[in-house]
């Protein structure tokens, strides 16, 4: 039986997003650099294999806009979600749940598409308490589906 779905690629601005949607297609479609808003527009990336199809959708990193071009980046985030079946919502693991996410975190509790919460840069952490306090400021704060680390 053939699969097939779409997945959002969602967070702060260089968590990792494009970096993993680059990684899981083996191929170069996303830009990658330490610059930050880099991404600018969504990005789609189709991964295939003999059973499954998934639409891979990297979006701009979402951020507390500052001028008019960053609304418009956080509108395109948030409405590139309708019709996802999964949300990744990708954290720096180095810092606690920020106002930011925070706040972006609420908005993703009107949807009822699962969430779940991807911890990147966890070998950059300085202990695993650290790490584990980290993983609790967001778990706490959202009902993630689930959690990967990678």
């Amino acid at each position: 039986m053939f699969k097939s779905g779409f997945i959002a690629i969602n967070g702060r601005p260089n968590a990792g997003k494009s970096t993993l949607l680059n990684a899981l297609l083996k191929q170069k479609v996303a830009i990658i650099s330490p610059k930050a808003q880099t991404t600018r527009n969504t990005i789609q990336g189709v991964y295939n294999d003999e059973d499954s199809q998934i639409i891979f959708v990297d979006t701009p990193g979402i951020h507390k806009p500052t001028h008019e071009l960053g609304k418009i980046m956080n509108q395109t985030v948030y409405d590139s979600l309708d019709g996802m079946d999964v949300i990744l919502y990708f954290v720096d693991a180095r810092f606690p749940i920020s106002e930011t996410d925070a706040n972006v975190l609420d908005s993703l509790r009107k949807e009822r598409t699962p969430v779940i919460l991807v911890l990147n840069k966890v070998d950059l952490v300085e202990n695993e308490e650290k790490l584990q306090s980290n993983i609790e400021s967001f778990k706490n704060h959202f009902p993630f589906s689930g959690g990967i680390t990678i």
